[in-house]
């Protein structure tokens, strides 16, 4: 008897996927746009324009930003564009909206470029826990995109999985 230890699952020709291997690295931050307004009511034009002009937009670099506004103001449509134009050469990424938000934004794209190629027929298990703060929707998305490819989905680790999905034979 030979005392080499056999990985089956390895050997079975399923595909691991884990989402939380593609998630983007680096800091996520809010910016508010309740501390710019005045008395957190009001978008004062002048003042504003020229408290961008001064502001050191230099502690965003290289991070992802979530501009919202958390006090209860109408802020035009303008205001978060401009600035966006503000963050946009320095920042990773800006979106308006929460920091969950910018998650789902992120996981969005990542699996919209997800080459679809390497799962063609494929037994794909999807990995569910997670230390990354992967949303809900991104599993959605991944399914919505390997479904209409995989021979088979299923949910979990690859020692208890979930059936979601098995394509019906011909």
């Amino acid at each position: 008897m030979s005392d080499e230890i056999i990985n089956k699952i390895a050997n079975s020709g399923l595909i691991n996927l884990d989402l939380e291997d593609f998630y983007p690295e680096g800091p996520r931050v809010v910016f508010d746009l309740k501390d710019w307004l005045y008395e957190e009511l009001i978008l004062r034009e002048k003042d504003f324009r020229q408290n961008l002009k001064e502001h050191d937009w230099s502690q965003y670099e290289g991070k992802y930003v979530a501009m919202t506004n958390t006090a209860d103001a109408i802020v035009p449509s303008w205001a978060y564009i401009l600035v966006a134009t503000y963050l946009q050469p320095i920042a990773k990424r800006v979106i308006h909206g929460t920091l969950q938000d910018l998650d789902q934004i992120l996981y969005t794209e990542i699996i919209n470029a997800l080459p679809i190629d390497e799962y063609v027929d494929g037994r794909i298990i999807v990995k569910g826990c997670s230390k990354k703060p992967v949303p809900d929707s991104a599993y959605i998305q991944l399914v919505e995109k390997l479904q209409p490819v995989a021979n088979s989905i299923m949910f979990g680790e690859a020692c208890s999985t979930v059936p979601l999905y098995k394509k019906k034979k011909a």
